[in-house]
């Protein structure tokens, strides 16, 4: 699956062929997570957002946000100059920018919304061509690990007869994990592996292209290629608007064409009862951040004071383990007071309201 291991395995692959040194294969390694360290900045900016205007919410988010700035070409452009500067080390600095690189363009070539053209592009987007469980990926980026892993429990087991290590023993046999990467039969093998692994990550857009170009043939509407996420290895969910109350969920493959279809009411049968709250928080979550839903469905319920409407993503009835087709809004509106709070649920029970400067 591509996790944080995954983009560590791409980066020692890149550091192998290129022949570095053990320090300088670490260098790369951590190039290659680095922009997943984001998550430091996320849990800052939710720690204070309550304290922000919707303003400078939106403007931070940008900045401290997962998947955001971190993931971004201008990061990438400076952390390489960066590199560059400070090693002027011409191998070292490119394969640190290939391993940052590699980073962003697996995740964006997956199921995740980013914004790496950021500020030229300001709109959230996706390739989502390949599956986040694909075999080849798993497998090409675990096998430097696993061989790290495994050199090293051979020195241990090498070694358990001489008794306790010192500390600085263990950290001088550390500096030793990265050495086999680089040498003769592993450079060649791991070169392999990681040619592999580049034509997979091109060709795999090139494909979902002519799938999708196939499924709106048939269908005789456009599909949208970000709209269409991959819900397993060569299958994909797509959804388009049909009419002006359904939208048609598919489910296709690379084997099989459409697979599965059905339709998804967008509006609730009482919709003209409800309209001015329906249009109002279709307004309050077209102003907040990220905006992963692509197809809105609402939902709306009454009671004596409150009218509550729901908001998620048509494809929820037939995705599964996308945290962003299991994401609910839920805005609960004050009939009495003009007063609303909203609540965000992923996969589980919503229960603090969210501030309200995300959604202002």
């Amino acid at each position: 699956m591509v996790n944080t291991l995954s983009h560590l395995g791409i980066g020692l692959l890149i550091a192998s062929v290129a022949g570095l040194n053990s320090r300088q294969i670490r260098t790369v390694a951590f190039m290659a997570i680095l922009p997943d360290l984001d998550f430091i900045l996320n849990a800052l900016l939710l720690a204070i957002d309550q304290d922000l205007s919707h303003q400078t919410y939106n403007s931070l988010y940008y900045l401290f946000g997962h998947r955001e700035f971190m993931h971004s070409i201008i990061f990438v452009s400076l952390v390489t100059l960066y590199i560059w500067f400070r090693e002027k080390n011409r191998i070292l600095t490119i394969a640190s920018g290939a391993a940052i690189f590699s980073h962003i363009y697996l995740d964006y070539v997956t199921s995740w919304k980013m914004r790496p053209f950021f500020p030229f592009v300001t709109d959230s987007s996706t390739i989502g061509a390949i599956d986040f469980f694909d075999p080849v990926v798993t497998i090409i980026s675990f096998i430097p690990i696993v061989y790290i892993l495994a050199e090293h429990a051979k020195n241990n087991g090498n070694n358990k007869n001489n008794g306790l290590k010192r500390i600085n023993d263990v950290l001088k046999d550390r500096n030793n994990w990265f050495n086999g990467l680089s040498k003769g039969k592993h450079k060649v093998f791991y070169r392999n592996l990681l040619v592999v692994f580049t034509i997979w990550c091109l060709f795999n857009p090139i494909a979902k292209a002519f799938l999708i170009d196939h499924i709106a043939e048939t269908e005789g509407h456009n599909i949208d290629y970000q709209g269409s996420y991959p819900i397993s290895p060569g299958k994909f969910l797509s959804a388009y608007s049909y009419n002006d109350t359904h939208y048609r969920i598919l489910i296709s493959s690379y084997w099989s064409g459409i697979e599965k279809s059905t339709f998804v009411r967008k509006y609730p049968r009482n919709e003209d009862e409800f309209i001015e709250y329906l249009a109002k928080a279709e307004t309050l979550y077209g102003n907040s951040l990220p905006g992963e839903i692509d197809y809105p469905v609402y939902d709306v319920s009454a009671s004596e004071n409150n009218v509550t409407v729901t908001l998620n993503d048509a494809r929820n009835p037939l995705a599964q383990y996308w945290a962003y087709f299991k994401t609910d809004y839920v805005f609960v509106f004050d009939t009495d007071t003009g007063n609303y709070q909203v609540y965000i649920k992923r996969n589980v029970q919503y229960g603090k309201p969210v501030p309200m400067n995300l959604f202002e």
